[in-house]
């Protein structure tokens, strides 16, 4: 049985049956609809791999519904087109507007069989990510008892569907953990979507998770995306409230509306979280939902930080080496014993990351055979200096974290500069007095407001 579905498009009833038959036959899941309305619905809701659609039907014709499929964000797979009474125009027509083919009735079972195999092996050799990132799989390195422990539990945890929560320190290799399992899981063939929460603004966060129909097209969320395979929400405690309170529906019931629609979208997905903070403390503090908490925390694991699993080091500096010269063609330098341990006793207060962007800095601005003490040294206290002179706390933050801090910052400051006077305060940062108002709310900023 394959795990294609095809979706079968014709108002005669026999020829959906007899389609039907012969391709559940070769194995395929096939599901039909006998109109151009019932055609939308089962679009929608099971996502065909392949669609097979008559031209002619009595409410919407087949080349209005490939027009208005191919315009939406995230098409289906491929079209091939039917037709008892076509014309070679009809047929130019159809291709011009991204049908995969076209097929002329009487059917050919042969000629029907030979085409759906090309189409959908031609959709599968033109499938490319948006991104070499979202694809890329790298094993997580190191040879430490914890780390051993880590992917042996990661693997274990991968044969199941339960929901996963990783928690960690900035640059522990969350994502790099989630990938693991997504490699590692019965769901290795269906997508991995990542996405960082906190990157998303409150006002489009509903139809970026859940999508939106518009107009008769459709754009599909990262629910739909990830169907089938992993959603993963890097940095889950950054999530507005309203997205929250969504996801939890969601999740419970596999069901979701998108935005401006009214039909139910049925997904199957597996959602792994990551987050630095203790959500427990934001439950608490109010900031984070407590049934989506319990919900995303079926089983959590702690990524150590680098410096409590430093005998890794020399394994990741080889790694990142190896790395860096292989797909950026850089020139190879090797890390001495002494620098191996000079490393081991560093902090490495942002964890892997500051180790592979350190590797990737020596590799590109030093020379020489060999990496000297010295210029790790100094490498190490440029960054430290930059950290503690000019960057504000809150640089290595998430977005929306780093701009709600500023903000806060911003307007406590001028607050009081201008006596705790709001409507003083909107003249002065140029600032709509409705909105301010909501802004400090938001940011739980007090005020006491001199208008009288």
């Amino acid at each position: 049985m394959h795990d294609t579905t095809i979706l079968v498009v014709d108002d005669e009833p026999d020829i959906c049956q007899l389609l039907q038959d012969i391709l559940e036959d070769e194995g395929y899941q096939v599901v039909t609809a006998a109109n151009g309305a019932e055609a939308r619905r089962q679009w929608r809701e099971v996502r065909p791999d392949l669609v097979l659609l008559d031209i002619w039907m009595p409410d919407v014709d087949g080349v209005t519904l490939l027009k208005e499929w191919m315009e939406a964000d995230d098409n289906p797979g491929p079209v091939v087109m039917m037709s008892g009474h076509g014309t070679v125009e009809t047929a130019v027509e159809a291709t011009r507007l991204g049908a995969f083919d076209y097929l002329e009735k009487p059917l050919s079972m042969g000629k029907i069989l030979a085409t759906v195999e090309r189409a959908l092996e031609s959709a599968r050799s033109r499938r490319q990510p948006a991104s070499p990132a979202e694809t890329e799989y790298v094993e997580p390195v190191g040879k430490s008892a914890v780390m051993t422990q880590l992917r042996d539990q990661v693997k274990r945890l991968a044969q199941y569907d339960t929901r996963v929560l990783l928690v960690g320190e900035p640059g522990t290799g969350k994502e790099t953990f989630a990938r693991y399992l997504h490699h590692h899981s019965l769901r290795r063939e269906g997508p991995f979507v990542a996405v960082g929460v906190g990157t998303i603004a409150p006002e489009f966060s509903a139809v970026e998770f859940f999508g939106k129909e518009e107009g008769g097209a459709v754009h599909r969320g990262l629910l739909e995306q990830a169907h089938g395979g992993i959603l993963f929400l890097d940095e889950v405690g950054d999530m507005d409230p309203e997205t929250q309170l969504r996801l939890v529906s969601a999740l419970e019931s596999k069901t979701f509306l998108r935005v401006g629609g009214s039909e139910q979208v049925q997904v199957d997905v597996r959602v792994v979280a990551s987050t630095r903070r203790n959500l427990e403390d934001e439950v608490k503090a109010g900031r984070f939902r407590k049934d989506l908490y319990y919900l995303l925390n079926e089983v959590v694991l702690t990524l150590p930080p680098l410096r409590q699993h430093s005998e890794d080091v020399p394994e990741l500096l080889n790694f990142y080496v190896d790395r860096f010269v292989t797909r950026e063609k850089l020139a190879f330098r090797r890390f001495p014993v002494a620098v191996q341990n000079f490393l081991r006793n560093y902090a490495w207060p942002g964890n892997v990351r500051e180790l592979k962007n350190l590797v990737h800095r020596l590799l590109i601005l030093g020379s020489g055979e060999e990496v000297e003490l010295d210029e790790v040294k100094t490498a190490l206290g440029e960054i430290v200096t930059r950290e503690a002179s000019d960057a504000p706390e809150f640089y290595d933050l998430p977005l929306k974290e780093a701009r709600e801090r500023f903000e806060k910052a911003y307007l406590e400051y001028h607050l009081e500069k201008h006596g705790g006077s709001v409507a003083r305060l909107s003249q002065a940062i140029g600032m709509e007095r409705t909105h301010l108002y909501r802004k400090l709310h938001s940011l739980g900023i007090k005020f006491k407001d001199k208008r009288g």
